[in-house]
Order: C-alpha cells, then sequence, then structure tokens
C-alpha cells in the first residue's frame, strides 16, 4: 500500500506488522511519535501487543528483557539521553543474547540541551554487542525495522538489533512509503534459552574468569555470523518486496577517484554533491554506510576517501574516520559537520572534496579549509 508517512510512523507501521507480544518505551523528542502511533494501533485493537507505559527508559529497556527472556518478541524506542539511561540495560539484553529490536531516533547529548540530529547517542552504543544499522529514506527506515525483526531472532544470532534514523531530518519528513503484504517473511521467533513461565526457573548470572570470556567470544562470534544472515534477509527482502540492501549503499563508486563516506541523511545528500563534482570533472563517488555493526569490508583501495562524520570521540577524532582508518590503512579527510542538527547542503559537501586534504581534519564552521 502506498502512502506518505514520517520517518516516525514508518517505523510504527513496520512494528505492527512484525507484531511483537510486548512493546515497552518511553517517550523523548523526537522519538515520541513512534510510540504513540504504536500506542495507538494497539489501543484501537490494529495490534495484539501488550504496551507497557514505564516511568522511565531503563525501565523501557529491563521490560523488553524481563518479557524477551521469556521468549516472545518485543519493541522498544528511545533518543539521546534515553539510551544513554538504558546503557546499562543494553549490555545486559546482548549478554542475555536477547533478540529485542529498538529504534533509535538520533539526536545530539547535551548540555548544551539540543533536540537536533547527530550520531554520538548510538555510536556510544557500539561495543555493547548490539547489532546497528542506519537509515536515510523513510522507505528504509520501513524495511530495515522489518529486516531487523528476522536478523535478531535468527537462532544464528539472537542480539538485539538498534534501527537508526536521524531525528527530525527523517523522523519527522514526509517522504513515500510502500507497505507490503508481509507473510511469512518473518518466521515465529524461537529462543532456545527462553524461561518457561509454566516451570519457573532463573539463571544463575555470576560467571568467574574460566568462563566469562567464552560468554564474550560468542558475542563476537554470532555478530560475525549475522554478516551471512542479514546478506540473505536482504537478498529475500529483495526477492519478495523489490527493493534492495546491502552493507552499503555505493553510488557512482566503480570509477571514482574521491569517495565521501558519512552514514544517515548525510549519505544520501552526498549522492547530489557527487553529481555536481562529476558536473565538474571531479570524479567523485558516494558510499552510504548503512551497517555500523557488523561493520563490512569496504573496497577503498586506490582512492582518496572523505568521510563526514556527525558525531566526535573527544580526543580521537570522528568516529566513522577511525574506524575506516582502522579496517583500510589508508588516510582520510575526516570532516566533522551536521554536529547537534547543523545544516550541510550537497553544495557544502561538495566544497568538502574540493578543498580536501588527506590525512588531516576538519570540523564545518570552526576550522578553516582554504
Amino acid at each position: 500500500m502506498k502512502k506518505i508517512a514520517t520517518g516516525n510512523k514508518a517505523v510504527a507501521e513496520a512494528v505492527k506488522q512484525a507484531a511483537p507480544t510486548v512493546v515497552a518505551a518511553y517517550p523523548i523528542t523526537p522519538q515520541t511519535e513512534v510510540v504513540e502511533q504504536v500506542a495507538e494501533f494497539v489501543s484501537s485493537g490494529e495490534m495484539k501487543s501488550r504496551y507497557i507505559a514505564v516511568e522511565s527508559e531503563h525501565s523501557a529497556m529491563a521490560a523488553c528483557i524481563g518479557a524477551s527472556i521469556t521468549g516472545i518478541r518485543t519493541f522498544t524506542a528511545t533518543s539521546s539521553h534515553g539510551l544513554l539511561y538504558m546503557h546499562e540495560m543494553t549490555n545486559w539484553a546482548a549478554g542475555a543474547r536477547l533478540p529485542i529490536v529498538m529504534a533509535n531516533i538520533n539526536r545530539s547529548l547535551g548540555p548544551g540541551w539540543n533536540i537536533w540530529a547527530e550520531h554520538t547517542d548510538a555510536l556510544q552504543e557500539r561495543d555493547t554487542g548490539w547489532l546497528q544499522v542506519y537509515v536515510s529514506t523513510v522507505q528504509e527506515a520501513y524495511d530495515a525495522t522489518l529486516m531487523a525483526f528476522r536478523i535478531a531472532e535468527h537462532n544464528d544470532i539472537l542480539l538485539p538489533v538498534m534501527v537508526n534514523l536521524d531525528g527530525f531530518l527523517l523522523s519527522h519528513i514526509m517522504q513515500p512509503l510502500d507497505t507490503v503484504d508481509l507473510g511469512d517473511f518473518i518466521p515465529p521467533i524461537h529462543l532456545p534459552h527462553a524461561i518457561d513461565v509454566k516451570n519457573p526457573a532463573g539463571y544463575g548470572c555470576l560467571t568467574g574468569p574460566d568462563q566469562q570470556f567464552r560468554f564474550r567470544w560468542d558475542i563476537e562470534r554470532s555478530i560475525r555470523d549475522s554478516v551471512k544472515v542479514i546478506e540473505e534477509t536482504e537478498k529475500e527482502f529483495a526477492k519478495r518486496f523489490g527493493r534492495k540492501y546491502g552493507f552499503t549503499e555505493d553510488y557512482r563508486c566503480a570509477d571514482a577517484e574521491v569517495v565521501i563516506v558519512a552514514i544517515g541523511t548525510l549519505g544520501k545528500e552526498a549522492e547530489v554533491a557527487v553529481d555536481i563534482l562529476r558536473n565538474d570533472g571531479i570524479k567523485a563517488g558516494s558510499m552510504r554506510l548503512r551497517w555500523l555493526r557488523p561493520f563490512p569490508e569496504l573496497d577503498l583501495k586506490g582512492k582518496q576517501v572523505v568521510v563526514i562524520d556527525r558525531d566526535y570521540s573527544f580526543g580521537r577524532g570522528g568516529i566513522l574516520a577511525t574506524e575506516i582508518v582502522a579496517q583500510t590503512r589508508e588516510p582520510v579527510f575526516s570532516v566533522i559537520a551536521g554536529i547537534g542538527g547543523q545544516e550541510v547542503t550537497y553544495e557544502d559537501i561538495a566544497g568538502f572534496v574540493r578543498n580536501r586534504r588527506i590525512g588531516e581534519e576538519f570540523w564545518f564552521g570552526v576550522t578553516s579549509n582554504v
């Protein structure tokens, strides 16, 4: 069915079709519309789910953990400081191997208090064991949420998945949305280590030095295995519904001499910049990184790379740029732009490429780029 929707409502539409048994959430700007819409679906009877209105984000994740551990499908959504408040429990969810799906609406962290887009909130969760995907359109927000349930619940994975979309730049933007007849695309959930509520038992959670590393390795093994599961899921999605996705979305990269790498809506904006640069005789391409965990193998050999980070790791640099340098061993031109919703246009991005200084870092609006 074709309609017009915001990114937030697209996520809610996907959640309705995935039909989690439990949704636990607490509102926070700019995520609130997601859980409001889900709550409406539940109250109207369109979703046969239990909606738990908790008093905090920490409790939202705790409730999802408690529900998920009984072997049922769960969902939550958050943003920014709500995600930070969950942090203790996001580690717990991954460590307990629970396939919770969460939409995170990327927003800056305070102080200063800022409700606009930034990726630092989700990137601070990159080492917890959650799989992370970043989207750039309303349609992709819907599609990625549907696939997230199938990926998380796959028995070779059994890890939580975070679907990230830029606050306001995507969460509140109206774009076309084509919903699908889901059919059996998402199989019934089967959690091998589920607690049987009819035969109550508990987990012995204390582990010593002879076992803890084995649990950590098992998470890493599953994240490595997720590469194949993600590829298979996206291939099946394309076969059934006609929309193709990959670990990256490459645009005019084949013969490019310089490649722009970004995530989220900046990655989409970069495609327009590439067309402008091509018209100026600069062989540019763009590579929008969709999956941050697992981090994909990037084919950037022999190309100059301009990385745009809507985030920062203080004392170290742009997080995405650091990840790329660690993998490729090639220097990049690291651009810090879009922090706190700072406007970054395709003309700005084209300017980053024209004035690139490979091996250096540039803060848009702060440092000189001559």
